[in-house]
C-alpha cells in the first residue's frame, strides 16, 4: 500500500509541478511580451531623436554655408581684381526654366560687360561640389545660349578649407574645360 500511496503523492506532486510550470512559462511569456513592445518604444523614441537632431545639423550646416557666403562674397570682386578680372556687378543668380527644364543656382554671378564668372562657395568643397559646379556651368552656357547671350562664361569655386585632393581635381576639370567655351 505504501507504493501506492508514494505513487499517487508523486503523481500529484508532478500534476502540481506541472501546473507552476505552466504559470511560470506564462508569466515569462508576457514578460517577454513587455520587454519586447519596450524595445520598440525605446526604438522608436531613438529614431524620432535621431531625426530631429539631424534635421537640427542640417539647418546649422545651411546657417554655416550661409555665413561662409556672406563672408566671401564681399571679398570676391576684389581677389579677382588682383588677378586680373574687373566686374562691376556681383550677385547671386537662380534661373528657374521650366520649358527648358533648366534649374540652378549661382552663390554669386560677377559680371562685366564681355565675362561672367560663376563661383560656388563652399565651407569644404568637395570632388562632387567640384563636379556639380562643371555641370552647372555647362546648364548656364546652355540658357545664355537659349537667350542670345554671346558672354564668356567662366567658373571658379572658393572654400574655407580647400584640400589637395579637390585642388587637382579642379585642375583637371579645367584644363578638360578648356576646350568647351562656357
Amino acid at each position: 500500500m505504501e507504493n501506492r500511496e508514494q505513487i499517487k503523492a508523486t503523481g500529484e506532486q508532478i500534476r502540481a509541478n506541472s501546473e507552476d510550470m505552466k504559470a511560470a512559462n506564462k508569466q515569462l511569456k508576457e514578460q517577454m511580451e513587455a520587454t519586447g513592445r519596450q524595445i520598440k518604444e525605446q526604438v522608436e523614441a531613438t529614431e524620432r531623436q535621431m531625426k530631429a537632431t539631424g534635421k537640427r545639423i542640417g539647418e546649422l550646416t545651411n546657417r554655416f554655408g550661409g555665413m561662409v557666403e556672406y563672408m566671401v562674397l564681399p571679398n570676391l570682386v576684389t581677389k579677382f581684381e588682383k588677378l586680373g578680372f574687373t566686374f562691376t556687378k556681383a550677385n547671386r543668380t537662380e534661373i528657374k526654366d521650366k520649358e527648358h527644364h533648366i534649374f540652378l543656382e549661382v552663390d554669386a554671378l560677377l559680371e562685366n560687360g564681355g565675362k561672367v564668372m560663376a563661383v560656388e562657395i563652399k565651407t569644404k568643397p568637395s570632388i562632387e561640389d567640384i563636379h556639380d559646379h562643371s555641370e552647372r556651368m555647362e546648364k548656364q552656357r546652355q540658357y545664355a545660349d537659349l537667350h542670345g547671350d554671346k558672354r564668356v562664361y567662366l567658373g571658379a569655386m572658393t572654400g574655407v578649407v580647400f584640400s589637395n585632393s579637390e585642388k587637382i581635381y579642379a585642375l583637371k576639370v579645367v584644363w578638360t574645360s578648356v576646350s568647351r567655351v562656357w
